[in-house]
This record gives structure tokens, C-alpha cells and sequence, in this order.
């Protein structure tokens, strides 16, 4: 009898796992076909999300084959936590993904993190930097590694811009002035870093509330702002769009 209930709740046991593992093959492979996967991981690695969830789903299935066809055998391990407690959570979390869209970061985070402040340092692939880019043509992360390359506000004065991105209030800038936003992802959405630029407005920004994605479109000035000069978009359009369907740069 205790036999058997042991046996039993091996078998349970056995088939949380591969339910836990098969979960987790169907999640990133829904991410996959419905394109929630450019929220979380640089397109880079989708190739590698893909297979590992096709390796999950037949992991998953040749393990539920063998146990119909067999009888599970107890073996003793040691864990941290009671038996079946981790496969519970891993389905947990699996069946969470599922049901919860992944949400992209928003202003405040990009005050959080420091808008343009980590640039430096985690910026991937420098060779795709254009230089002579027409100045028009400029995305905004294009913009904000012209001026890592080349910091002298100055020298881009006059020019014209247009970009796309969310809308960040910054404490310590005027009331006629707002910072156009977006992330920037290296690996995953971990370490996503804000990139930004000021925009110089005729009016309050009030009138476009925090995470309005707008398209700018004006010229380069110069202004000193936060103590020191920065080169600043001096708006003629702002134009509200609808956040993109993947709201990332790379």
C-alpha cells in the first residue's frame, strides 16, 4: 500500500515535470509567433529562443512517452525545496507569460535608469554607426551616438531632425521643455537603456502627457539646460503616433 502511494506520487511528480517543461517551450514559441518576443530579447537571439522551444516541446514529449509506456523508478537527490516545488513553479511562471502581456518600460523607468548616462559603456556594434547619415534621416538613437562620437552641440546646429519616441517629463528642466525618449537594447530587456534628446516647446509640456509617443520634427539648437549646453530639438511638429509594435531600438 505505501508502495503504491509512493509509486503514485512519483508518477505526479514526473509529470509536473514534463508539464512544467513543455509550458515553457509553448511560451516562447507563442512569443515567437505572435511577436511579443522583441519585448524581451534582441532580435539577435530570436533564433535561439525558437529552437530552444521546439527542443522543449520535444523534451516534453518524448518524456510523457516514456512515462505511459513505463513505470517511474525512485531515485533519492537532494534539493533545496520540497519535491515537485520547483516544476510548480516553473509551470506557474510559464502559465503566467501566457496570460500577462509583457509590458515595454515607460518614463519613468528611463528617469530610473538616466537617460543617455550608460551609452557609453554598453553601446554594441559601433560599426553601425553612420556618420554621414543625411540628418533627417537620423533615428534618435542615431542621433545620440553622433553626439557620443562627437560632443560639441555646435556643430550640429541648424540641422533637421525627426524622430520618433515616448514622451519624458524631467524634473530639472523647465516646464517649455520635455526629453523624446526611447530604449535601446544590447541583450535582453535587463539591460535596456534609455537614449533621449530635449525638445524645446512654444507651449507647457503638459499638453503631451509622459509616455505620449510623438514624432518630432524641427531643427538642432544649442541651450543650456541642467547647467550645461546640450544640443536640443526646437520643435515646429510634434505629431502623436501610436507606440510601435516593438517600441525598441537596438
Amino acid at each position: 500500500m505505501i508502495q503504491s502511494r509512493q509509486q503514485f506520487s512519483s508518477r505526479i511528480l514526473n509529470w509536473l515535470d514534463i508539464v512544467a517543461i513543455t509550458a515553457w517551450g509553448v511560451l516562447l514559441l507563442s512569443y515567437w509567433l505572435t511577436g511579443k518576443l522583441g519585448l524581451l530579447i534582441h532580435p539577435r537571439y530570436f533564433g535561439l529562443s525558437v529552437i530552444a522551444g521546439f527542443g522543449l516541446l520535444v523534451v516534453g514529449a518524448l518524456g510523457g512517452r516514456q512515462l505511459m509506456r513505463s513505470h517511474p523508478v525512485s531515485v533519492r537527490h537532494f534539493t533545496l525545496f520540497p519535491p515537485g516545488w520547483m516544476s510548480s513553479l516553473l509551470l506557474a511562471t510559464a502559465c503566467l507569460g501566457l496570460l500577462v502581456t509583457p509590458q515595454p518600460f515607460a518614463s519613468h523607468t528611463a528617469l530610473q535608469r538616466g537617460i543617455n548616462e550608460p551609452l557609453a559603456l554598453t553601446r554594441s556594434q559601433p560599426q553601425t554607426f553612420r556618420a554621414n547619415a543625411q540628418p533627417e534621416a537620423r533615428s534618435l538613437i542615431d542621433w545620440v551616438r553622433t553626439l557620443d562620437v562627437y560632443p560639441e552641440p555646435d556643430a550640429y546646429a541648424g540641422q533637421k531632425v525627426k524622430v520618433q519616441g515616448f514622451v519624458v517629463h524631467s524634473p530639472e528642466m523647465p516646464d517649455q521643455y520635455l526629453t523624446i525618449s526611447r530604449f535601446a537594447i544590447t541583450c535582453c530587456a535587463a539591460d535596456a537603456y534609455p537614449v533621449g534628446l530635449p525638445v524645446k516647446l512654444q507651449q507647457s509640456r503638459r499638453a503631451y502627457p509622459p509616455d505620449t509617443w510623438l514624432e518630432v520634427e524641427g531643427k538642432m539648437v544649442t541651450e543650456n539646460l541642467q547647467n550645461k549646453r546640450q544640443l536640443t530639438i526646437q520643435a515646429k511638429s510634434l505629431k502623436p503616433i501610436s507606440e510601435p509594435k516593438n517600441p525598441y531600438a537596438y
